[in-house]
């Protein structure tokens, strides 16, 4: 049987003055996003208007808009963190899942710059969000943390965080160093010759695991078909709980 598909993480990285990374901040998503939102807006402004002329004027101010400045990129991403869940390798266990995003809000959190231009500011750091081949370097402008479960004794055991980074410029990064598609050889079975089952709403891979008789198994299970995070299945998911 093929070993299963070793998923590539999403990374948040700071950066030095030279736009190198900096790997002692590096952060390693939990989960990775469903999707990513990248917007391009340029500066416009209209040319200064006079009064009078009606529509032509209003023609006239239209077709003589001006650019002004850089444009500007922005990145729209949501990142899903459990305490309960697998940890990424190498970092601790935690029963408080703030303790995973306080992590990701040293990257909106102002400090003493490395650029020596701004050296007696404090401002946030250059950050690179990389997954893949995708790769957005920028400030974090907002953070939005949502913490959606907790223990009895009232810790957050699971929390959403909606990240908006911006760059000012018009940026259509890839990662140099993304590695190759594995060999189809690696990638597990083709389409259509394992049984499947479809996820059904309320479902999770615990519930479907244990429904089979293999409660301790769901961690395999989960990895086996690529699912980042095993709490959060679409209905109509097709999975194959037979590996």
């Amino acid at each position: 049987m093929p070993e299963p598909a070793q998923i590539t993480k999403a990374e948040l990285l700071e950066l030095d003055s030279g736009g190198n990374p900096i790997t002692a901040s590096k952060v390693v998503v939990q989960f990775n996003p469903e999707s990513l939102k990248v917007a391009f807006a340029n500066q416009i402004v209209p040319p200064t208007s006079s009064a009078g002329g009606g529509n032509a004027q209003d023609q006239r101010e239209t077709a003589g808009l001006q650019f002004v400045g850089k444009g500007t990129t922005k990145l729209g991403v949501q990142l899903w963190f459990d305490a309960t869940a697998p940890l990424p390798e190498g970092q601790p266990a935690t029963n408080d899942v703030r303790k995973l995003t306080q992590r990701v809000a040293y990257f909106i959190t102002p400090q003493k710059s490395k650029n020596p231009q701004y050296a007696d500011k404090d401002v946030p750091p250059a950050t690179r969000f990389r997954w893949g081949t995708f790769q957005f370097d920028g400030i974090v402008e907002s953070m939005e943390e949502a913490l959606d479960f907790f223990s009895s004794d009232g810790r957050p055991l699971r929390a959403s965080v909606s990240l908006g980074m911006t760059q000012q410029r018009i940026q259509f990064a890839f990662n140099p160093d993304a590695k190759p598609p594995a060999p189809a050889g690696l990638r597990g079975p083709a389409a259509g010759t394992t049984p499947f089952d479809q996820v059904k709403s309320g479902d999770s891979i615990q519930s479907l695991a244990a429904g089979i008789g293999r409660p301790d198994d769901w961690q395999k299970i989960a990895q086996a078909n690529n699912i980042e995070n095993p709490r959060l299945l679409t209905p109509g998911l097709r999975i194959n709980l037979n590996v």
